[in-house]
């Protein structure tokens, strides 16, 4: 519920403020970064290896961070 506010006060400042798109694309990133990082560590679990941060941030495009920014709005 809090994400779904967090996205609706997001839009309404990226047509209100020349900065909201960076805003927006700074929650993009850091939702797509936290949900990686989940699927990091299930997939590691399996294996028995530890999950670095270094290997979801490896898998962070910015090219898809934007693509997902303009399909929020």
């Amino acid at each position: 519920m809090m994400w779904a506010w967090l996205r609706m006060v997001l839009v309404v400042a990226v047509f209100l403020l020349p900065g909201g798109f960076p805003m927006l694309l700074g929650y993009v990133a850091v939702r797509t970064l936290m949900s990686r990082w989940r699927v990091a560590r299930e997939e590691a679990h399996r294996v028995g290896q530890e999950a670095s941060l270094r290997d979801v941030l490896s898998t962070l495009h910015f090219k898809e961070l934007v693509r997902d920014a303009r399909a929020a709005l």
